[in-house]
């Protein structure tokens, strides 16, 4: 479920755009109304131009915000290689995994760079690329076309999120257009859910810092 004017069917694809003059308020998702989930695994095959997309997953809905407002988990659909199926969170922590890194977020909201999927190439988002997220308890996988591109381990008790719903984005802002087909998704047994104990931060992670505010202008 989506807003009429921003989503279609199109050359049997799920369809949104975002055309020149066009003004959105927030962004806005079309929702998958099959109900909660919490392990699956979820391929799509993509391609976007423009700005960029995402798949939101374990995410909630915004109505404080406006209709079809959603936040949560994304596995991003974006040009810029470190950017492209990262992990961001909608509304939430922002970036919490750039594409080629293993992260691991502590039970206290920090964060710890603790390996490595590989080396990030860039691709043509124009053209169809598998995506595919894999949600089992606390730990998330991303991959483009069978790679993996990020990973993480996620530990906060508080900002982690272990269940919720399915949508796909229409950023705001300069236009875009994104489509998705041939949809699988394969819902994994419950548990999973790894503790600090049984996943701790390893003695050779690295921290990673939040950014530094810009400093004021004198």
């Amino acid at each position: 479920e989506g807003d009429a004017g921003l989503w279609c069917v199109e050359d049997g694809a799920i369809t949104g755009q975002f055309r020149e003059g066009q003004k959105l308020p927030f962004n806005k998702f079309i929702i998958w109304r099959g109900g909660v989930l919490r392990n699956f695994e979820l391929r799509m095959l993509i391609r976007q131009t423009g700005n960029n997309s995402g798949i939101q997953y374990r995410s909630r809905e915004l109505p404080q915000v406006g209709p079809f407002s959603v936040g949560g988990y994304q596995c991003d659909v974006h040009p810029n290689p470190p950017y492209n199926a990262q992990l961001y969170e909608e509304r939430g922590r922002g970036i919490v995994a750039l594409r080629g890194q293993k992260i691991l977020m502590d039970d206290k909201g920090g964060k710890w760079l603790i390996g490595a999927t590989g080396p990030v190439e860039p691709i043509s988002n124009d053209e169809w690329h598998e995506f595919t997220v894999i949600a089992r308890g606390n730990h998330l996988i991303h991959m483009i076309d069978g790679q993996v591109a990020m990973e993480v381990i996620d530990h906060d008790p508080v900002k982690r999120s272990l269940e919720g719903i399915l949508a796909i984005q229409l950023h705001g802002g300069p236009p875009m257009k994104v489509q998705a087909k041939d949809i699988r998704l394969k819902v994994l047994p419950d548990g999973g859910l790894l503790s600090p104990s049984d996943f701790p931060v390893p003695p050779d992670a690295k921290k990673v810092e939040p950014p530094k505010p810009p400093a004021k202008k004198a």
